[in-house]
């Protein structure tokens, strides 16, 4: 073990740029991923693509742990020749704090059913600080450091040439280093171009529905008129959801109004149910609260839905013996997904129309979503308008794009 520690000490400086390099690459490819994770748009357009690309963002950030433990090795001479340099013991620290952090919050992430949602909500949380934290300083770090800016020669603005008034000996005194204005102009520019978005991650993080109210004002549906929430609903019986939705969707977001909406259960059903949103409001409802989770890692705590229990709406169909499976359409047109008769029964699985009291914004899936509290989002199908018996087995939007048909919570 000696001798191995000797050899890696050996050529210290070279194993050290190295690894700035791969420290360098892995930073990249975890950006890059976790940028197409991240972006509802591309969750459409990457199909079953994200599923790959989320494994190459897990292998990657697994792979974060080797530089780590590969600098702890040559921790001690670098350490002393770091002496009396604070800044540069200071970055040393960030950027392991940095990948530290990184690679815990993600296992956590990554091992989500194990952990169950409390865990995996902190470590979304966490991992999300850290990137707006941690990828403006690494940039910052790069840019400052590269090759341009530690030649000398080019890098000093100075005053004092020879010329009228000096003396030719006059040495020439350096009053504003390049480096120093690039420094500081990298440093105001991410501060100008990122913080305002640092600003909104934190107060949509630390709010307590601000941005659904934004949401609700801001609801592209038009749908006349206005459900009215039973006194259960307002005030909220579960005391106001906590936390913040998350907005994905496969597609551009749709919208609805009276002429363009309906609500159906047909298939193998004895009675085939059609309303109209005027009729659809009409229907009575119930109301529950629960806590919603997705399968990224984020959750909404104590949500006071009000709607119809889809075990009433199968009852007043009448479903037929031939019937296996309770398959679930979005009016965006492409989403679907399924239930079995057994999951469909569950007491609290919800056709929802409205959510904290008020109606659910299109963004969140309004005006009708499913909401199947004990399983993974994407089972609540958003833009709920379509419900269908059908005799087999159906496999869901992203169940074919590689998401388990095992959508428990546990």
């Amino acid at each position: 073990m000696q001798n191995w520690l000797s050899y890696l000490r050996k050529g210290h400086g070279k194993k050290l740029a190295s690894l700035h390099a791969w420290n360098g690459w892995i930073v990249v490819i975890l950006t890059l991923t976790g940028l197409l994770l991240f972006g509802g748009y591309w969750r459409g357009v990457l199909g079953e693509g994200r599923v790959w690309i989320r494994w190459i963002h897990i292998v990657v950030g697994i792979a974060s742990l080797l530089p780590v433990v590969y600098y702890l090795l040559l921790a001690g001479k670098h350490w002393k020749q770091l002496k009396g340099k604070t800044m540069q013991r200071a970055n040393v620290l960030i950027v392991l704090g940095l990948l530290a952090g990184w690679l815990l919050s993600g296992l956590l992430l990554w091992q989500f059913r194990a952990v169950g949602p409390a865990w995996s909500n902190a470590s979304l949380l966490v991992h999300d600080l850290l990137t707006w934290i941690g990828l403006p300083y690494i940039i910052y770090h790069s840019i400052t450091r590269t090759k341009w800016l530690k030649e000398p020669h080019r890098r000093t603005v100075k005053t004092g040439e020879p010329g009228e008034g000096v003396h030719p000996a006059a040495k020439p005194q350096a009053v504003y280093t390049r480096r120093a204005f690039i420094r500081t102009a990298v440093g105001a520019g991410l501060l100008i171009t990122l913080g305002p978005s640092f600003l909104r991650f934190l107060g949509n993080t630390l709010s307590t529905g601000a941005s659904e109210e934004e949401l609700v004002s801001a609801d592209a549906n038009r749908l006349t008129p206005a459900p009215k929430p039973l006194p259960a609903s307002l005030p909220p019986e579960g005391g106001g959801s906590r936390g913040t939705f998350r907005v994905y969707t496969v597609t551009p977001i749709p919208s609805f109004n009276n002429s363009n909406w309906s609500f159906t259960v047909d298939g193998l059903v004895d009675r085939k149910l059609y309303w109209n949103w005027e009729q659809f409001v009409q229907l009575g409802r119930k109301v529950q609260v629960s806590d919603f989770h997705c399968v990224t890692g984020w959750s909404v705590y104590s949500n006071t839905w009000e709607g119809i229990p889809l075990k009433e709406l199968l009852k007043q169909a009448g479903v037929k013996s031939q019937a296996k499976t309770v398959k679930l359409y979005s009016g965006d047109g492409v989403y679907t997904d399924s239930l079995t008769l057994a999951q469909a029964d569950m007491d609290d699985v919800m056709v929802a129309v409205l959510h904290d009291g008020k109606p659910i914004p299109n963004e969140l899936g309004g005006p009708v979503r499913l909401v199947v509290p004990k399983m993974y989002a994407y089972k609540s199908v958003k833009w709920l308008n379509r419900i269908e018996l059908i005799a087999g087995d159906y496999t869901g939007y992203w169940e074919e794009r590689g998401y388990s048909k095992d959508a428990w919570l546990t």
